[in-house]
């Protein structure tokens, strides 16, 4: 799903709500996930699941065309665990 099909779907289920108020809704929550993860804040939506970043250790990678050594930097990722309704919901029997 991409961020207007997000927007359009809100904007089907509640038709009292101008598409500039629920674009300005969804940017600013995306907005604020992104910012807060910037920051190396956790930031969780119960039963969907939780967004943090992770530290990747620097180490020694192999260029696969060349076969060069090249040193990788540490980074910092994105990382998402999923919540247990989501879990259960994706995983029924």
């Amino acid at each position: 799903m991409t961020k207007s099909e997000l927007i359009e779907k809100i904007l089907a289920k509640n038709p009292h709500l101008t598409l500039k108020d629920v674009d300005r809704v969804v940017t600013t929550v995306l907005d604020k996930v992104i910012s807060s993860l910037a920051n190396g804040d956790r930031v969780e939506f119960r039963g969907f699941g939780a967004f943090s970043v992770r530290t990747r250790s620097p180490r020694i990678a192999k260029n696969p065309r060349t076969g060069e050594k090249v040193k990788v930097e540490e980074r910092k990722i994105p990382h998402f665990k999923t919540g247990k309704q989501l879990h259960e919901l994706l995983n029924k029997k």
